[in-house]
């Protein structure tokens, strides 16, 4: 993280932080993009942080780049508690 990460709100950083997984996976073939995008936050993200992230999606994805956005319909939802 930068410098300026800590002045980041929650939501922003959690943006940022899936815009670069969405960033390292323009690299890749464009038919693993998506898939490679939603088995990463799936492998690595807590349920909150995806919890968080479908709420930022449910409110308008703003911010999202368009690649984590059609990754979220192959990313595990967390069960409610």
């Amino acid at each position: 993280m930068s410098h300026d990460d800590k002045f980041k709100s929650g939501d922003e950083r959690l943006v940022y932080m899936a815009n670069q997984i969405a960033t390292f996976f323009t690299s890749q073939p464009k038919e693993e993009q998506v898939a490679g995008v939603a088995d990463h936050i799936n492998k690595f993200w807590e349920p909150r942080m995806r919890t968080h992230l479908f709420q930022i999606i449910e409110q308008g994805g703003m911010g999202l780049s368009p690649m984590v956005m059609e990754a979220s319909g192959q990313i595990n939802r967390p069960k409610a508690a």
